[in-house]
């Protein structure tokens, strides 16, 4: 397991009864996590929170509110800074386990000593794609929800990004990549962090275990001749990391050469030897 302990700004402070405390530059939320079945380890830190997401039984949820909060705030991982705001669906615009691949997506763009294009899928809030500007790449950075491309906006603005070399699309991923295919334009680097159901801009469904193969397959024609890296993300229960990996041993490394990892990623519980774990990856580079 990949585990996400070089944050400063923000810090799993428990975790147990399908829930989680955070840490988010001082503001402590409580949030639910199904895979904390565990009982809370620290008694009475999730009484001391400044909200609380309570799921409905009826879908959705809400937050309740124990002090006055600001709509949004800010966080730093390293050189980058980030819009934290509490949503109706109980995230917060921030994956912080995501921290993990930004590093490895960092080093491998500054270790290719070269110029690199990146193609971001499902790109949400601009976490990988702040990484890989940074790191001096050029990013294409695609989703279908237009709220989530302003937010990603947002957060290249606030890591002073807002001159590097992205492009946002707001479109149906599958749709987009067809379209560079016609256009001839290719990518060294990839990255998908799918959901496991959603819709497209204009109504497109996307259901991961019936269409995930196809893009990952498809995305190999814009696949530059020399390619960096690929990334897979998952967060659908029951997908193993083994799963993730074999799609890359069947499409990627099958064209290309070069090795697959995967696994799963994590965050530590402060002040303990419990990690919560939060997702799988897997990656293929050369």
């Amino acid at each position: 397991m990949l585990i996400a302990d070089q944050w400063t700004e923000y810090k799993l402070l428990d975790a147990g009864n399908g829930e989680k405390v955070e840490s988010w530059n001082g503001i402590i939320l409580r949030r639910p996590d199904p895979q904390a079945i565990w009982p809370w380890t620290k008694p009475g830190i999730c009484d001391k929170v400044h909200a609380h997401y309570h799921r409905s039984k009826s879908g959705g949820g809400y937050w309740e509110y124990k002090t006055s909060l600001p709509k949004s705030w800010t966080i730093r991982y390293k050189n980058l800074t980030f819009n934290v705001e509490p949503t109706g669906f109980k995230h917060t615009g921030l994956f912080p386990e995501q921290a993990v691949n930004w590093d490895w997506m960092t080093e491998k763009i500054i270790e290719s000593k070269r110029p690199i294009s990146v193609l971001n899928l499902f790109a949400y809030t601009s976490g990988a794609t702040c990484a890989c500007l940074a790191a001096g790449a050029s990013v294409c950075h695609v989703d279908a929800s237009k709220g989530m491309v302003n937010w990603a906006k947002k957060n290249v603005e606030l890591s002073n990004l807002r001159d590097k070399p992205v492009r946002f699309i707001v479109d149906d991923c599958m749709k987009f990549v067809q379209r560079e295919i016609r256009r001839g334009r290719f990518y060294d680097a990839i990255i998908m962090d799918p959901p496991s159901y959603g819709r497209g801009p204009n109504g497109e469904l996307w259901k991961l275990e019936d269409e995930l193969f196809s893009l990952v397959s498809t995305l190999t024609n814009v696949m530059s001749k020399d390619p960096l890296f690929f990334l897979l993300n998952s967060y659908t229960a029951g997908f193993s990391p083994r799963v993730a990996a074999n799609m890359l041993e069947l499409c990627i490394k099958r064209k290309f050469g070069g090795k697959v990892q995967s696994g799963e990623v994590g965050l530590p519980v402060a002040d303990s030897d419990i990690v919560l774990p939060c997702g799988n990856y897997a990656r293929w580079n050369m």
